[in-house]
């Protein structure tokens, strides 16, 4: 066992008693896996999926493991050390899955704004064909065992994933996909995660039917061609933000493995034909993700509020750990995190989990975070950052404000139409719930978040001056009018349902941009960005800048030349952290 560089969004995968993940270094994706000690595949390549946000950076053959780099699918046989590229070097691709018989690998692939379903020969002999088009885009192709079918999910603007979506299924002869056919789906009901039974009889999925407050798990019958509901009522359906992302697999015994989220704690279940059985997580565990299993093992990733990430392979007895993100002892001795939920001014539930500070006096300063997307949920995984606040003396609360997953349909889908009112309402709901209970000094609280947390975070400071003594924005976005004309694909229609389209709503666009507002601003406020931001631009946080700087408004602007919409590089991670508590400590803890 090795301590690896692990991230939260890490891939495990396993097939054949194979187990491969991914690794972090200097802000490169690295291909591992298991070989009696951890062992370095492709060390030639850094791994580069780059259809929207990223993920499906590799999956494992019959006899080789497949992974996109330098905008190419490679192929590399197992116990050698020579890939071959699969494609040419053109577009991004992600997700890589190779027909049973390795034969064919079929991708996710993006190319001049045209989202595409490909396939590429095994052997890399024939120029990549087009399977599937069409639809504005693709994620999650899977095969069935005998090759025989594949099934994905597709959707299209002005829709996300988790608001509607198609699951496909094609009958796959000699020349690619024959007749293709809808399975489940719609514009109101989102599907996720297509997977075949080990038998190849079955295709599951999760779907979150049009008028359901949660999400259920569905089988079909590939022979009579039944459905039927196997897991209803339950809180399964994760935002596909990612590719490839995975929250149930086959494993040990032929059963069925099934994460549920509760209240951001995970709940792993096995399904064997009768009752589902709980299935007790690592110790120390309280959320799971990405799981790959075969009868050999079920392999995850698996942390909790004082376990780093690690990968986790499951017998269908016990956990063994293969690889640690966090060297022994620093990721434990931490505080332990209270699930909350408090009331909005209009009586609406709000959620969050708490953090105390350590060794710190009552009522202390806090901190509370505002999470990104704003389809998003902050759970009970290791989160070296609220444990970062709270050893420096701060209570931290991070904030599932309405609009956030893992509370059913309601609770998402109330930011809609909303953004810039719902979240800013609940981000001064917390800070009153953290002064009356007793967990903070009211006089004393820091807001911050990245991205759609940002910008909350300068929506709250305009609205709300004095709520917050100070704040800090990571690319937060600052123009609604400049995020619908510049961000990318993924997220071009995306202010359509958290505000309205574009022109019939431009006045709501004005009233809910934080530069309409920013010389109201009276608080302190760091600002973060990274120069090569392709989500929120650079231009947006420099024209936020000159407004603050044309008011008077105290501030700080910091610019990382080298990073985009977050960070990656040690250096910038260190520096940014450094700053962050020097300016919390001045205006907020010492003040």
């Amino acid at each position: 066992m090795t301590r690896a560089r692990l991230s939260p969004r890490a891939e495990v995968r396993v097939r054949n008693d194979q187990l491969f993940w991914t690794e972090q270094e200097r802000g490169q994706t690295l291909l591992m896996g298991w070989a009696g000690s951890p062992v370095r595949f492709a060390p030639q390549h850094a791994l580069q999926p780059g259809v929207g946000y990223g993920g499906g950076a590799f999956n494992p053959g019959a006899d080789a493991v497949y992974y996109v780099a330098a905008g190419r699918v490679w192929r590399l046989p197992l116990g050698r050390s020579d890939p071959a590229a699969l494609t040419p070097a053109f577009g991004a691709s992600a997700d890589p899955r190779s027909a049973p018989d390795d034969g064919c690998v079929v991708f996710v692939h993006h190319y001049e704004d045209r989202d595409v379903l490909a396939a590429a020969s095994g052997d890399g002999r024939d120029w990549p064909k087009i399977w599937a088009q069409g639809a504005d885009f693709y994620m999650q192709p899977a095969w069935s065992p005998d090759g025989a079918y594949l099934a994905w999910v597709e959707w299209d603007h002005p829709n996300m994933p988790w608001d509607g979506a198609r699951l496909m299924l094609a009958r796959v002869g000699l020349q690619g996909p024959g007749e293709i056919r809808q399975v489940a789906g719609g514009r109101r009901t989102p599907v996720f995660q297509p997977l075949f039974s080990p038998d190849g009889r079955s295709l599951f999925w999760i779907e979150n039917p049009e008028g359901a407050e949660f999400d259920r798990l569905m089988r079909f019958d590939l022979m009579t061609g039944e459905k039927e509901v196997w897991v209803e009522d339950a809180m399964l359906l994760e935002p596909a933000w990612n590719q490839a992302q995975r929250v149930m697999s086959f494993g040990p015994g032929g059963a069925l493995f099934l994460r549920e989220n509760r209240e951001g704690r995970a709940t792993l279940w096995r399904l064997a034909g009768g009752a589902p059985e709980e299935v007790a997580l690592p110790q120390g565990a309280a959320w799971i993700s990405s799981l790959s299993g075969d009868a050999h093992g079920l392999a995850a990733l698996a942390s909790g509020p004082n376990l780093g990430e690690r990968v986790v392979v499951y017998d269908g007895e016990k956990w063994i750990t293969r690889a640690y993100g966090w060297p022994a002892g620093l990721d434990s001795g931490g505080v332990e995190p209270e699930v909350v939920s408090f009331d909005a001014e209009d009586g609406s539930r709000v959620h969050g989990i708490y953090y105390p500070p350590a060794n710190a006096a009552a009522p202390a300063p806090a901190v509370v975070n505002v999470h990104g997307g704003p389809t998003s949920q902050r759970t009970l995984s290791f989160n070296p950052q609220a444990q970062l606040f709270t050893t420096g003396g701060f209570g931290y609360l991070e904030l599932n404000y309405r609009g956030s997953t893992g509370y059913g349909r309601s609770y998402r889908e109330a930011l809609y139409g909303n953004w810039g009112t719902v979240d800013v309402a609940d981000a001064v709901a917390a800070a009153r719930f953290l002064a009356e209970s007793g967990r903070a000094d009211g006089r004393r609280l820091a807001i911050m978040g990245g991205s759609a947390g940002g910008y909350t975070v300068l929506m709250t400071l305009a609205l709300f001056p004095g709520v917050y003594r100070a704040g800090v924005s990571m690319f937060g976005v600052t123009d609604l009018f400049g995020l619908a004309r510049e961000t990318h694909k993924f997220e071009a229609h995306y202010s359509d349902l958290l505000v309205g389209p574009l022109p019939e709503a431009a006045a709501l666009y004005r009233e809910r941009s934080p530069l309409t507002h920013a010389h109201k601003i009276k608080d302190a406020l760091y600002i973060f960005q990274g120069g090569k931001d392709r989500v929120v631009p650079l231009a947006q946080a420099e024209e936020l800048v000159g407004v603050l700087r044309g008011h008077g408004v105290h501030h700080h602007y910091q610019v990382y030349e080298d990073e985009g919409h977050g960070w990656k590089n040690p250096e910038t991670i260190e520096d940014f952290y450094r700053k962050t508590m020097e300016f919390l400590e001045r205006m907020v803890k010492h003040a």
